[in-house]
């Protein structure tokens, strides 16, 4: 898990199909790829429409109405191109909208009419178009490749290479080809891209987020996690970026609302973009993640959201400007803690060792399969021994620039430098700059919209006091060169670099350093020049993580292979960021002994954790008063005496999966996912019906919302309700 940021920005600088097969039980894990619904059991579990109406190649079905949006999922919920999503899928755009005159992060938002939406920065649309298995032909490409590192470039220029000629083909599409199991087998997924989103509908704050990061992964919940987007066309249909000539995109399907929603028990389905999971794994890869990865990531971003917090007290430009990155590390910081806390509860570890330990012996009961891959458990362990010795050094590099804004920026100037310095001519040098500007501002525009002295100085401080610390195969080696005879040193070290340098003002980059060539080459200070040795030191540390990858990719895709032939089926893919469909019921749990969690939420419930006096359970004053009138036009549950706020479900979702329409069983939309409990975010790594449940905004509060509080019922007229 690495990610190679000085050849990203390198390359800004460019001048001038039934392809799984396997049985479920029901309900059963699974994030099943649209190809194999016939299998997955869908009219025994409770579904009332054919599974072709789900998906049928060359017809349309209720897939047609889903879209990506950017991480998320979102579903259209009419003729003219308005979206139903999660708040949090949107937050990022409400953001850039935002100012301290005009905060829609804090008050929401309402469009009364076209005119009135507003861009959403930042965020586009993908409707999977077609997909088809090209295994094949990425597989012969490496059939009679040895070398690791060898191997893992030749898939991918192959997986390039065939996306590319999709395109060619079909102008109007992305494509992209995914490993659908690592080292085994890959799909080529054809897209539609929609550049032109417009915020429509966004609640408040204390709506969309009630309960904040107490309440995040936790039932019972009762957040309103949902917000309204529409997607813009050119007038001839075609992909368009933001004009205001642009019109609605008329969409080949859209989702029914059911405002009657849904009861306890009642069979439901999810279509959407999950993530990715990691089930097919062996022990080791558990093992990495609770001693390494989880611990070290939530640790770090603990850290990071308190500096960030602290200097977001005394302003508001400051803390609409840190929102995005504080709530994406506090998503990930719980989420981590509770895979850690998931991992010790079942020792999955140990879980894994025997399970592996029983693919051994078969392996060695089989001529045929010893012959081919008794050296595989053996092989497996020597790569993760590796991958263990010298964990600590690449977290440390995984997380540097991602942690330090300047970090980023001295990287993109010194590779426009570079770009710059190899031209033979001072005339050569101007044009490479006239021709490559713009696209450099703009990327360090990105990175000074987050951007704080005081934040960037104490995370960077804190990451080279660890560094100092770091010694054997885990010494960060330019680090150790400069002799520092302490972590304060060290801390002092970067904290001065980024004080000292014109990098710290966005203006003085622009218009000083980045003013022309000449200028550029010009200017230096020890963050440069730090950035350019750190550059150097990852370059082998790339390499050599590639070499692993290579590896790693060889040996999970023989892993699988043999446990397919050891457990007598196949195996539903990992999730990977592709369409896929999850089923189950509307259904409570236990947590713990003498414990029992209900299905659904109410606004009486919301009102008792407002009365805690905690400023995350603060709620409108509107939701009180409409609930004492008892104003709960036809969104009132009668079992439950309220309006129904969160609802739970037994299906198999993961990062990914915010925002997909939660359907009944005719097709009909009843809530949009949103999280986890917290039992269940060990989902990645492992489901069970006993504890893993997910939880969605009911549709019911989402229109009372809309229709009682905020007054947006052109919404639920444009819907059909």
């Amino acid at each position: 898990m690495h990610i190679n940021w000085k050849s990203t920005i390198l390359c800004t600088f460019l001048i001038g199909i039934s392809v799984f097969n396997y049985s479920a039980s029901i309900p059963d894990e699974g994030m099943y790829p649209l190809s194999d619904l016939n299998r997955a059991g869908l009219k025994k579990a409770g579904l009332k429409i054919n599974e072709k109406d789900i998906y049928n190649p060359g017809q349309v079905g209720l897939v047609d109405a889903l879209v990506q949006v950017s991480g998320c999922t979102g579903s259209f919920v009419s003729t003219n191109g308005l979206i139903i999503t999660n708040h949090h899928c949107a937050f990022s755009a409400v953001q850039l909208a935002s100012t301290p005159q005009f905060n829609y992060l804090e008050n929401g938002f309402v469009a009364n009419s076209r005119e009135q939406e507003i861009e959403a920065k930042g965020l586009t649309i993908r409707i999977t178009d077609s997909y088809e298995d090209v295994s094949k032909h990425v597989l012969e490409a490496v059939a009679t490749i040895s070398d690791p590192a060898q191997r893992i470039n030749i898939i991918s220029q192959k997986r390039a290479e065939i996306a590319k000629q999709a395109e060619a083909a079909d102008p109007s599409i992305k494509a992209e080809v995914s490993e659908m199991f690592i080292g085994k087998s890959y799909v080529l997924f054809r897209y539609k891209t929609i550049e032109d989103v417009r915020l429509v509908y966004i609640p408040r704050q204390d709506i969309g987020e009630f309960g904040g990061e107490t309440d995040n992964w936790v039932w019972p919940r009762h957040t309103g996690d949902f917000s309204f987007l529409r997607a813009y066309v050119a007038p001839d249909g075609s992909s368009a970026k933001y004009s205001k000539t642009n019109v609605p995109y008329k969409p080949k399907k859209h989702l029914k609302i059911n405002p009657q929603g849904v009861n306890e028990n009642d069979f439901v389905f999810i279509l959407g973009y999950p993530g990715h999971t990691f089930r097919h794994r062996p022990a080791q890869y558990m093992e990495y993640q609770q001693k390494y990865l989880l611990p070290y990531t939530s640790e770090l971003y603990d850290f990071q959201n308190q500096q960030m917090t602290l200097a977001g007290k005394d302003s508001k430009v400051t803390e609409l400007a840190l929102a995005t990155r504080i709530k994406r590390n506090a998503n990930v910081m719980k989420n981590y803690r509770g895979k850690l806390k998931g991992l010790r509860n079942i020792d999955l570890i140990s879980t894994k060792k025997q399970e592996d330990e029983a693919l051994t012996q078969f392996i060695h009961s089989k001529p045929e399969l010893k012959a081919r891959y008794s050296s595989l458990m053996q092989d497996i362990d020597q790569h993760y021994q590796l991958v263990f010795s010298d964990a600590e050094r690449e977290l440390w590099f995984n997380n540097i620039y991602s942690g330090i804004r300047l970090l980023q920026v001295s990287s993109v100037l010194n590779a426009f430098r570079q770009a710059i310095a190899q031209q033979g001519t001072i005339q050569a040098q101007q044009q490479v700059f006239d021709l490559n500007i713009e696209k450099v501002r703009k990327q360090l525009d990105g990175y000074y919209e987050s951007y704080n002295t005081l934040v960037d100085k104490n995370i960077a401080g804190h990451l080279f006091a660890n560094a100092y610390a770091l010694n054997g195969k885990n010494t960060i080696q330019f680090i150790a060169n400069k002799n520092f005879k302490s972590a304060d040193e060290s801390r002092n070290f970067i904290q001065n670099a980024i004080a000292d340098s014109k990098l710290n003002s966005k203006e003085s980059a622009i218009n000083e350093i980045l003013k022309d060539a000449k200028s550029l080459l010009g200017y230096s200070d020890d963050l440069l020049r730090l950035e350019t040795e750190l550059e150097k030191e990852l370059k082998p540390f790339y390499t050599e993580q590639k070499r692993r990858d290579g590896v790693l990719n060889k040996l999970m895709g023989d892993y699988v292979a043999v446990k397919e032939i050891y457990q007598d089926k196949n195996f539903i893919p990992d999730a990977n960021s592709t369409l896929r469909l999850t089923f189950g019921n509307i259904r409570g749990y236990h947590p713990v002994d003498a414990t029992y969690l209900a299905p659904f939420t109410t606004v009486k419930g919301l009102i008792e954790k407002g009365n805690s006096g905690d400023e995350e359970f603060v709620y409108p004053t509107a939701i009180k008063d409409a609930w004492l009138a008892k104003n709960f036009g036809a969104y009132f549950k009668k079992e439950l005496n309220d309006v129904p706020v969160n609802i739970l479900y037994n299906m198999d979702t993961t990062g990914g999966n915010s925002g997909s329409p939660i359907m009944n069983a005719y097709g009909e939309l009843i809530g949009v996912n949103f999280d986890r409990s917290y039992d269940a975010t060990i989902n990645d790594f492992a489901w069970n019906e006993s504890y893993s449940r997910s939880i969605g905004v009911d549709i019911r509060y989402v229109l009372w919302i809309a229709d009682k509080i905020d007054n947006a019922q052109f919404i639920l007229k444009e819907m059909g309700i």
